[in-house]
């Protein structure tokens, strides 16, 4: 994540991002589906194969086309009362979250992510910046307590502490930022996941409050419903007709076919070997170890059971 350091001084001072800036906007969008759990349909009697674990964020379209046509529409509005802006959906060197912590948007949970009483943990955030000086909101007074859930939550513990995460150790870091192999002392602690993590969003108490979003875009799509294996089968050309507008694209038909081959190494069975073979030879080396590796996890479970 060498791209955090990039650009460092302008995180830190808004005017270098927008000379004159003098306000930051900051908006908060609900994605919560409620407490769907996605599926494959039953055959026979018998649930098919897996589909995977996706963080729902991910499930519908991707935010960042959803969110910056309407920050631009209230941009709009702010030209209108004469000033300049910048707007930005995770996409420019702003501190979004510190920034959304001191507008009152949420407090900084113990998992490192913002949490608002009403809105729980599930939702987005955009900043617009503004050259018009603009009253503040006061931030929200933390409300975290003693509970420590997310942190004993985490699968591979990397939220080491209160507000400090290590994200060398974080699913949503290895199936998504990180491009080459996942370390092999952490591929059995991914377990079905396919694309980032829910497990410290769901541990947050304050989610009982959350409510349904009401932004149809961010409904599960047809892709994510998938059993693990058959995502093998896409070529690039597939992957990439398949998620269109999805924010999985991002990581690549490699970076998904990975992170397929290791949650059918942790939950996988023999019916599923014949895919993992023909992933085994596959053109992009990253694939093919992966499979390998998820061949002889799953002969190992043979080999004991």
């Amino acid at each position: 994540m060498d791209w955090l350091a990039r650009g460092e001084e302008k995180r830190c001072d808004p005017q270098q991002v927008l000379p004159g800036a003098r306000s930051v906007v900051v908006v908060a969008l609900n994605y919560w589906q409620g407490n769907t759990t996605l599926r494959a349909m039953p055959i026979k009697g018998r649930p098919l194969h897996a589909t995977g674990r996706i963080a729902r964020y991910a499930w519908g379209e991707d935010y960042h086309s959803v969110m910056l046509p309407k920050l631009e529409q209230l941009s709009a509005c702010l030209d209108d009362h004469g000033g300049r802006q910048k707007c930005y959906v995770d996409t420019g060197p702003i501190l979004e979250r510190d920034y959304a912590a001191d507008a009152g948007i949420g407090w900084h949970g113990k998992s490192t992510m913002l949490v608002d009483p009403k809105l729980g943990t599930w939702f987005f955030l955009g900043e617009i910046l503004t050259t018009l000086e603009l009253p503040p909101d006061a931030p929200q007074p933390a409300r975290c307590g003693t509970c420590t859930l997310c942190i004993t939550a985490c699968p591979t513990g990397a939220i080491t502490e209160a507000h400090r995460l290590d994200a060398r150790r974080c699913i949503s870091y290895l199936t998504i930022e990180l491009k080459g192999a996942i370390p092999l002392e952490l591929r059995p602690l991914i377990g079905d996941r396919i694309y980032g993590c829910d497990d410290c969003l769901d541990a947050c108490p304050w989610n009982r409050f959350a409510e349904v979003s009401r932004e149809a875009a961010f409904a599960a799509r047809p892709a994510i419903g998938r059993p693990l294996r058959d995502y093998l089968a896409l070529d690039d050309a597939q992957f990439r007709a398949l998620f269109r507008g999805s924010p999985i694209k991002r990581i690549k038909r490699r970076g998904l076919l990975r992170n397929v081959c290791v949650a059918l190494g942790n939950t996988g069975d023999a019916t599923d070997l014949p895919a993992l073979q023909r992933a085994a030879r596959d053109s992009e080396p990253l694939i093919a170890e992966h499979a390998l590796w998820a061949i002889d996890r799953i002969g190992e479970r043979a080999g004991m059971a």
